[in-house]
């Protein structure tokens, strides 16, 4: 027989929940989303299962982070990139980010 996988919790869900709502109007890193629900109270299971299944793509999320920061604000590449790298993003994440949004 297969085990069925457990049924989250409700504060999974919850986390799941505010996690999918913040993706929805800005781009987070994985680090600073986590950050986000941590100050939200949630506990350290919930976030995980919420940064584990939330959907995101984190190579994604910093095309979209570097977007709005070029949206407002003049930065050089490198510069771009110690900003998503200061968000949280790996260095990999955040060149990425900057060479996609870096036009």
């Amino acid at each position: 027989t297969t085990e069925a996988e457990p049924e989250a919790t409700t504060g999974q869900l919850n986390a799941l929940d505010k996690a999918m709502d913040y993706l929805s109007f800005t781009a987070f890193s994985k680090k600073g989303l986590r950050d986000q629900l941590e100050y939200d109270g949630y506990n350290d299971d919930e976030i995980e299962y919420a940064v584990d299944n939330c959907g995101a793509d984190w190579n994604e999320q910093a095309v979209k982070k570097a977007e709005e920061y070029l949206d407002f604000t003049s930065f050089s590449k490198e510069g771009l990139i110690d900003q998503l790298e200061y968000d949280g993003f790996t260095e990999k994440q955040a060149k990425y980010g900057a060479d996609k949004a870096y036009k």
